[in-house]
């Protein structure tokens, strides 16, 4: 059930005015935390409303689920992702294995980008989309390249994730690499869809634009200047990769005597609404200039662990003042998984058992995902309480050993999973109950995202071939 030209539409996004959730174990995740034994929480108009021990009596009209002693959580937010990656799955690098980072790219992700159409770029991000009401993440940050479908590329995805009733942040990455026409094609991508989001006369509640670059090594200065005049003339994010691989840092000193963030900061491009993925190898210095600037960092452990470009002092980035948030750059849309994935990688990263922590990693997922969502979607807090938005996931979650306010992140980092989910819920819209997908065929989307990316595919070929690797 996939509605074509959802974007300006604005019952695409309408939800219930009062659905009533009872016998739930709710986990709040404010702070102070609390969990509330067999209790209820009422959404009205898309809000929270109330949240009681015990029964709350229903509104006249109201829709009632009964979660049976599920666990009721706040739905989760990616910071960093990447729809379009999703047609590498399965995909092989030609030729010889990639050495390095920026060969990854080069024989991976900057081939597989030209290999999408604008139906790629759709359908790319509504198996994504699938993937997250599966697994309980209810907001989104994405960072789309389609160099040879640039032009309505984003309303492609808009149209997906209207389709969905999840919420995402939007835009397209900026590179010189496919030369100064491409550069200056998505930037006017970006522009022409800040423009509809910030000017459109409908309810798109659902979705916001940001400003995306690919990184500083892949930009001249003319382009930079471009970008961060745009995205503060238009009051938008900024997202960009930063140092994800050393490589970044030494171009930046080789080709402008200065690390990769102070290049930012040279060029207005560093402030309170610019999103730094990655930030692996900068140093103390740029992350004094990070703080001061207010600007947010968004980190992927498993993305990191699997390209082998090492691990951000995460830990020290948090301790002096940095909001470091959790993404998965295009990983499953499993917010446990990367909880669980990202205290082990500190661990043995530190070879000390005491690093990070689950309490550090689930403030990281609540509370900093919450103010880096807040750049896109004001009324975000990451949390169940009155007033927040009606953004709830039921779990099936049994747990054999005590579970209270003080232990449950290490619940969610040892105990929970994505798979537990059942319900999901964004604005008291139901999206998925008893793990029944209510706004999307995934079966009808997985049958046609094969036929796609079997398009993609053989385009990736044909420029392997072009370029010399088979």
């Amino acid at each position: 059930m996939i509605m074509q030209n959802t974007i300006l539409r604005s019952d695409t996004i309408a939800s219930m005015s009062n659905l009533l959730i009872t016998h739930a174990n709710i986990i709040t995740m404010t702070q102070p935390n609390h969990v509330v034994r067999d209790g209820s929480l009422l959404i009205t108009d898309g809000v929270i409303a109330q949240i009681s021990e015990g029964l709350i009596a229903a509104p006249a009209g109201a829709t009632t689920i009964d979660a049976g002693g599920k666990y009721l959580l706040p739905g989760n937010i990616c910071s960093h992702t990447h729809f379009y990656g999703a047609f590498a799955r399965g995909l092989y690098i030609p030729g010889a294995p990639a050495k390095n980072f920026v060969e990854i790219l080069q024989k991976l992700w900057w081939r597989l980008d030209r290999a999408l159409d604008i139906e790629g770029s759709k359908y790319s991000a509504l198996v994504c989309l699938v993937d997250a009401i599966k697994h309980g993440t209810t907001t989104l940050i994405d960072h789309h390249a389609s160099p040879d479908a640039i032009e309505g590329s984003l309303d492609a995805i808009a149209d997906a994730v209207a389709d969905s009733g999840l919420r995402a942040g939007l835009c397209y990455e900026v590179t010189d690499r496919n030369g100064m026409d491409g550069a200056k094609r998505g930037i006017e991508e970006n522009v022409r869809f800040a423009k509809r989001i910030l000017n459109s006369e409908f309810r798109i509640q659902n979705l916001a634009a940001a400003f995306g670059v690919h990184a500083q090594f892949t930009v001249s200065d003319a382009t930079l200047d471009t970008c961060a005049g745009l995205a503060n003339e238009l009051g938008i994010p900024l997202h960009i990769h930063v140092a994800e691989d050393n490589a970044d840092e030494l171009e930046a000193i080789k080709h402008h005597n200065m690390r990769a963030v102070q290049r930012l900061a040279r060029h207005n491009a560093l402030n309170s609404k610019s999103m730094l993925a990655h930030c692996i190898h900068i140093d103390e210095a740029e992350m004094e200039l990070v703080k001061a600037a207010g600007a947010k960092v968004m980190h992927q452990p498993r993305s990191n662990m699997n390209n082998g470009v090492g691990a951000a002092r995460v830990q020290t980035m948090l301790e002096c003042g940095i909001c470091v948030g959790l993404g998965n750059d295009g990983f499953s849309n499993d917010a446990f998984a990367e909880m669980t994935i990202c205290d082990k990688l500190h661990k043995v990263t530190a070879l000390d058992p005491r690093a990070m922590g689950a309490d550090k990693i689930t403030g990281m997922v609540y509370q900093n995902n919450a103010k880096i969502a807040q750049m896109f979607f004001p009324q975000t807090t990451g949390v169940l309480a009155a007033g927040s938005p009606g953004d709830v996931i039921l779990m099936d979650y049994h747990p054999f050993t005590e579970i209270h306010k003080d232990n449950v992140p290490w619940h969610m980092v040892f105990g929970m999973d994505g798979g537990m989910v059942t319900h999901t819920i964004v604005g008291g819209r139901v999206l998925m109950a008893d793990r029944k997908l209510l706004t999307l065929d995934e079966a009808e989307i997985a049958a046609k995202g094969k036929e796609v990316s079997g398009r993609a595919w053989k385009k990736f070929w044909q420029i392997c071939e072009a370029e010399g690797d088979k």
